[in-house]
């Protein structure tokens, strides 16, 4: 049986050549058809109550994954209409409560579970952390500063995110990013900041000035070295779906660690690889997408008791 040898095939090849004076064709690369993920509204109010109920269901989902630590942790939204005032958790600290409410308001500040929280649970807030509407909720100092100065120096920020998450905290004690290891860690290549250093609890603006810049210009994700994790967004899908993917990160990043302790070594994701994944795979439209099945998950399971 005769067997086809590297010359037979080059002259195969030689030819089916295209004359020199025809360029071959180039390849085009596959493209999925354009979709509109992130939706959008003609109407600031509807807009605003969409937006709300996505963040009611993030901190249901929260809970559900483990991530309620007490009081510790908080959301924060920009208003849709009004971007100098944004909507926050409530959460209640005897030594950290913003004291602000508006006239002849009864502030009767208690704390609120993650898995209980309502539309009707979130306060709205200016600058100065004064309270716009009527609530029977007090907000968190600590919460407020970090929120609201991030809010300040980032315009393009809408939602920011901060939980005392299990893993995420475990491995701010390190005081570094997490690597390229697993295609998921691409979320956050090029766009993971690390504040080194621990201020305690977050009581004054400078702090949270502090927190903003470690962040930088344009990154949106950052880890707070011995404090935990904080991620961003333009709406609440992509925060929320950044920190579980950042929280994941984490704990994975912590089991490798463990496993390479013991002489195994790591295989990390070329550069090229782990950058074509963040542009291509990790966009801030895929990771608002990727949060929305857990998002009709929890209406499901809840019967959409957060949505009022």
């Amino acid at each position: 049986m005769s067997s086809i040898t590297s010359t037979t095939v080059s002259a195969g090849q030689a030819s089916l050549t295209l004359p020199a004076h025809t360029p071959p064709a180039k390849p085009n690369s596959y493209r999925l058809p354009t979709v509109q993920k992130v939706p959008t509204f003609e109407n600031k109010a509807d807009e605003r109550l969409w937006a709300k109920r996505q963040m009611a269901a993030a901190f249901r989902i929260f809970a559900k994954l483990g991530f309620s630590d007490g009081v510790a942790g908080h959301m924060s939204l920009r208003d849709p209409e009004n971007p100098d005032l944004f909507w926050i958790s409530m959460s209640y600290s005897c030594r950290s409560i913003i004291a602000r409410p508006l006239a002849n308001h009864r502030a009767d500040p208690y704390a609120v579970h993650f898995s209980l929280i309502k539309v009707s649970d979130l306060v709205l807030v200016n600058a100065e952390g004064e309270i716009q509407e009527q609530t029977p909720h007090a907000i968190s100092h600590a919460g407020f500063i970090i929120h609201s100065v991030l809010h300040e120096m980032r315009p393009d920020i809408n939602v920011a995110v901060h939980l005392h998450s299990p893993h995420g905290v475990a491995w701010s004690a390190f005081g570094r990013p997490i690597e390229m290891l697993v295609q998921d860690m691409c979320y956050f290549y090029n766009d993971l900041s690390v504040y080194e250093g621990f201020g305690g609890t977050v009581l004054a603006k400078e702090e949270g000035r502090n927190l903003a810049n470690a962040l930088g210009p344009k990154n949106k994700n950052l880890i707070l070295q011995n404090h935990g994790i904080l991620t961003c967004g333009s709406n609440v899908g992509e925060a929320a779906g950044l920190f579980i993917a950042l929280e994941r990160a984490c704990q994975r990043q912590l089991m490798i660690e463990a496993a390479a302790a013991n002489g195994i070594p790591k295989q990390y994701i070329h550069r090229d690889e782990a950058e074509y994944s963040k542009r291509y795979d990790y966009t801030p439209e895929n990771t608002y997408m990727s949060f929305q099945p857990e998002y009709q998950a929890i209406l499901a399971e809840t019967n959409g008791s957060f949505l009022e």
